[in-house]
């Protein structure tokens, strides 16, 4: 594979590469779009934390209450996560990403 070194200039747009910045649309974009864009975004990984959760609880073969008790929060919050109302954070997050890897070791350690 051969590596060839590029020399980027930000005050010479000649040395941008064609199509990589659409000047005009960066020019027309407003702090409201930022904001729709932010929201848009969040909204969407708060749909994959959903569907993140929902898999995780699905590949153990627990109930939503089977679940929650397991893992020692309210139904109302696995719910509420699997709903994208709400999204697991800190610990719950860490646990989630040990239960997807190592579930027999992660359910042993909660027990």
């Amino acid at each position: 594979m051969k590596t060839v070194q590029m020399t980027i200039d930000p005050a010479l747009p000649s040395t941008l590469a064609a199509g990589r910045v659409d000047a005009a649309r960066l020019d027309a974009t407003n702090e409201k779009d930022i904001a729709l864009h932010i929201a848009a975004d969040d909204a969407e990984a708060m749909q994959d934390a959903a569907k993140f959760a929902l898999r995780v609880r699905q590949r153990l073969g627990f109930s939503q209450a089977e679940f929650a008790e397991r893992i020692h929060v309210s139904v109302d919050t696995i719910r509420n996560w699997e709903q994208g109302k709400r999204s697991p954070t800190g610990a719950a997050k860490a646990l989630f990403k040990v239960l997807d890897k190592a579930p027999e070791a992660a359910l042993m350690a909660l027990h």
